[in-house]
């Protein structure tokens, strides 16, 4: 590839103006990627994204350009804006493709066949790709997606991508929604009920634009798909979905809402489904406030026996906490509320306590190991079997247990618990 400048003398390219504009480490990755590019055969037309860049990879950008990056860790680079930099200021009047070559080095083209490839390729990714451009919260997501090849493992051809990345950008454009079922979205906007099945490669590759769109932690399982699909609003097991719940503030803005103020003046737990806390969610007032996460429906029970409409908000996972729990946990912590979380002392219960405070922001409720210690005090409590698990909020917490041998169930601890709830404002 012959990019030699070409120029009147009068616009002789200047190398030492050229280095200072778009030479330096700063600016490596750019121009390590203006470079792949052209190896390719592809025009420079496209945005350059970089995600997490430093700050002086943002200062080298702003120098060149002349603008501050906009705010954020990621930074875009426009080509043709560097382009018009370039001849505009006289530094490289041949423009931004031989400059790469100048400062990179001479570029030899990919055989015929690969850039035919490589130009299905991008062609092929193009829709996603002008998505991505819209959306900036998708950029690292599709940067990962793209580097690690996901979308040729999936689809190995390019002809079998183009309609696999074209339904993909479908989907995430119209992604969030308003409560709707997933099989009901994916007739809507991809003409077929089936598309976002589990064992679908759309499935896998929309799922992951959920989770960027949502900020979600990575996870892996069922419970963690519906969860992600349930953030963007796509619904599975909408109904059949529940969380258990008491003294959640009622509000009058949403039939949900005025529910919840109805059992709550009455003292009565509720059963709220996802369908509920997606399609017409509570508003609910609780900033400043402590809502408390149990694992048994005993506790939630008591609570309601003994402290009735005087109970603070209460919430129960009943076990490993499904994507109805999650959803309402979210949904209080969104309207300024703080969590707290109780569970069995056993193996089991550890489990469902690393899933809360890996995914929210959540304080231990006498779940810590000076409460197990306290909890086994006169030997109270069965045999603890199964494997061991570590407590991520305290790690000693899993060393008095192994030590003690002993089990302590929610039912053991209810008097301190329903005490503490009392005692809550």
């Amino acid at each position: 590839m012959d990019l030699t400048p070409n120029v009147p003398p009068d616009l002789a390219p200047d190398r030492e103006r050229l280095e200072r504009l778009l030479g330096g480490p700063d600016l490596a990755w750019l121009r390590d990627r203006l470079r792949q590019r052209l190896e390719r055969g592809l025009p420079l037309d496209r945005p350059v994204t970089l995600t997490d860049a430093t700050d002086a990879q943002r200062r080298a950008v702003q120098r060149l350009l002349g603008r501050a990056p906009r705010a954020g860790s990621a930074v875009g680079v426009t080509p043709s804006a560097v382009d018009e930099v370039l001849r505009r200021s006289g530094a490289w009047p041949d423009g931004l493709a031989s400059a790469v070559v100048t400062l990179t080095g001479p570029i030899t083209l990919r055989s015929d066949a690969q850039q035919a490839a490589e130009r299905a390729w991008s062609e092929a990714f193009a829709p996603m790709q002008a998505v991505v451009d819209r959306r900036p919260e998708l950029a690292a997501w599709w940067e990962l997606v793209c580097s690690t090849g996901l979308v040729r493992r999936l689809a190995r051809e390019p002809s079998v991508a183009r309609p696999l990345v074209a339904e993909l950008a479908a989907a995430v454009a119209a992604l969030p929604v308003d409560g709707e079922p997933i099989g009901a979205f994916a007739a809507r906007v991809l003409a077929d009920a089936h598309a976002l099945d589990d064992d679908r490669p759309l499935a896998t590759l929309t799922l992951g634009a959920a989770r960027a769109i949502t900020g979600l932690p990575t996870g892996s399982g069922a419970g963690w798909r519906r969860e992600v699909w349930a953030a963007v609003g796509l619904l599975r097991d909408e109904l059949s979905t529940t969380v258990l719940a008491l003294g959640l503030p009622g509000d009058t803005a949403s039939a949900t809402g005025r529910a919840l103020g109805a059992w709550a003046e009455a003292g009565q737990p509720v059963s709220l489904t996802l369908r509920q806390l997606v399609r017409d969610p509570p508003r609910l007032d609780v900033a400043g406030a402590t809502a408390s996460v149990c694992e048994n429906p005993v506790v939630l029970a008591a609570a309601a026996e003994r402290l009735g409409d005087g109970c603070p908000p209460l919430v129960c996972t009943g076990g490993q906490p499904g994507v109805a729990v999650m959803t309402l946990l979210r949904l209080l912590v969104a309207a300024g509320g703080r969590l707290r979380h109780h569970g069995d002392f056993d193996w089991g219960g550890l489990s469902i306590g690393n899933v809360l405070h890996a995914r929210l922001p959540m304080t231990p409720w006498r779940f810590d190991a000076a409460a197990y210690r306290r909890a086994v005090s006169g030997s109270r409590g069965r045999p603890l079997t199964g494997a061991p698990v570590a407590a991520s909020w305290d790690p000693e917490l899993a060393r008095a247990m192994r030590e003690t041998g002993l089990r302590v169930e929610e039912e053991l601890v209810l008097d301190d618990l329903i005490s503490d709830l009392s005692a809550t404002t």
